[in-house]
């Protein structure tokens, strides 16, 4: 089995870092959410995965390289315009060919691994077997309505009246069926060649279509709000290490990871936390649920629930909470303002209250 991984979208709704980084390389738990996507699929037992890229694939090229941190191939697959996922496919047949494969989108993350549904998928072997999981608002999603059998019915887009709350997730495998499918469709209303018409098709042309309930979580980080919430539950599920400094004057509570050559002085630390490779942390009070990046600078101030990506700087500041700091960024204090949350893009100076 091979891995298909998308990796070419805007990721409008995560500006301003979209402008100048790829939304799959903004870290949770001080690690790109691809570099969760590749371990996962990895965990798999798969080794040869297509990274389709779009206009950042240079960028994602020098994060990725050809894989071999991972334990993985990757051949690079250029998308000029984000047309759909159906169009993703079409793009990789050459590479794909006959085998099955597990297609995975880049900003999903699965923080129990996929290795259940790819079981059930190897055992079953369906044409195409969908990951879906259990919603509140399926109007919001792709949902698939399953049968008394198990097998999938119908898969609607953002249906108006849904029959079902099962929403479609970002992982799907298939067997070389869905190559005929995609080239069947139409793009739809939209432009864009939709994965879920290839497997409508395929239902209407008596392929057989199954699911695989996930209840472990599942997060697409496509908001700000859903990278806070993914890096919580990821810091959840780090176990304590000390590699860098800490000194006699610093407390540390609950999970705490400190990596190597960072350096924690006269400070706090409530975890979960981390604190990454390179980074200083003095006289502050950090934690719980904070990921600081790499050479970060955290001084005089008090974060919390917070991410700041390699290289920020937060100097003075108190409560300093549910925020978002871009690479270089750096936030200070100045009394004369007030302010309850940030979210910085990269390269931005920002004052705030003491």
């Amino acid at each position: 089995m091979k891995a298909l991984v998308l990796s070419g979208g805007a990721g409008t709704r995560l500006r301003p870092f979209t402008y100048t980084t790829p939304k799959q390389l903004v870290p949770v738990a001080n690690k790109p959410v691809l570099s969760h996507v590749l371990e996962n699929i990895r965990d798999l037992g798969v080794r040869e995965v297509g990274l389709v890229v779009g206009d950042r694939a240079a960028q994602i090229e020098q994060a990725i390289r050809d894989g071999s941190e991972f334990g993985l191939r990757v051949t690079y697959i250029p998308q000029q315009a984000p047309l759909g996922l159906a169009h993703a496919v079409l793009l990789a047949a050459d590479f794909l060919r006959d085998d099955d494969f597990v297609m995975y989108l880049g900003d999903n993350v699965f923080a129990e691994g996929l290795r259940a549904a790819a079981a059930s998928f190897h055992q079953r072997r369906p044409d195409a077997h969908l990951v879906v999981a259990k919603v509140s608002d399926p109007t919001s999603y792709g949902v698939a309505e399953v049968g008394p059998d198990g097998t999938v019915q119908a898969v609607v887009e953002k249906p108006a009246q849904p029959r079902s709350d099962l929403a479609v997730t970002g992982a799907y495998f298939f067997t070389p069926a869905i190559h005929q499918a995609v080239r069947m469709i139409e793009p739809s209303r939209r432009g864009e060649l939709e994965i879920t018409d290839a497997i409508q098709h395929l239902i209407a042309t008596g392929h057989p279509v199954t699911v695989d309930r996930y209840d472990g979580y599942w997060k697409d980080t496509g908001q700000v709000e859903d990278l806070l919430e993914c890096n919580r539950v990821l810091l959840d599920r780090l176990s304590p290490a000390v590699d860098g400094q800490v000194d006699d004057a610093t407390r540390t509570h609950g999970c705490v990871v400190v990596q190597e050559g960072a350096r924690v002085t006269n400070s706090h630390l409530i975890g979960p936390v981390i604190v990454g490779a390179g980074a200083t942390v003095h006289n502050s009070r950090v934690g719980p649920y904070v990921a600081i990046g790499r050479e970060c600078f955290i001084g005089d101030s008090t974060v919390q629930d917070s991410i700041t990506l390699d290289g920020a700087a937060v100097r003075g500041v108190h409560q300093l909470r549910h925020s978002l700091i871009g690479r270089r960024a750096e936030v200070r204090a100045d009394r004369r303002t007030a302010h309850r949350r940030l979210i910085l893009g990269d390269d931005t100076q920002a004052e705030v209250p003491a």
